[in-house]
């Protein structure tokens, strides 16, 4: 459960610790953990809070994390994805830089029904 920022510290957490256990290299698990992290909070300040899972493709070649939430969703992802937008007082990288850190990136969002994040790494 995504709830507090102590809860996107333990999600940064483990997918470092996962991504390490597989021998992936220290830049690419920072990379990821801080793409981790920015949806991880994302979902807690704009979705309410949420959930994350982190699991392994059927090959065991990439890293895979599902954030979930239930809030607003997002109105205009063409809008919300280039470096710049907030909704909030953040700086606009949360989206977007998550995306250019990670392997794969998509979101699937429902205004009124909150929003799910799925992105991976390689390991």
């Amino acid at each position: 459960m995504l709830n507090t920022s102590r809860d996107v510290v333990t999600a940064r957490q483990a997918v470092a610790r996962e991504m390490k256990a597989r021998g992936t290299n220290t830049i690419r698990i920072t990379r990821f953990a801080t793409a981790v992290s920015e949806i991880a909070r994302n979902a807690i300040m704009h979705g309410g809070g949420g959930e994350l899972f982190v699991f392994l493709d059927r090959s065991k070649t990439y890293l895979i994390v599902r954030c979930r939430d239930r809030g607003p969703g997002i109105e205009d992802m063409d809008r919300a994805m280039p470096d710049g937008y907030t909704s909030a007082n953040g700086l606009g990288l949360g989206l977007g830089g998550a995306k250019r850190l990670s392997h794969g990136f998509d979101v699937t969002t429902t205004v009124g029904e909150g929003t799910i994040v799925t992105m991976s790494a390689k390991l």
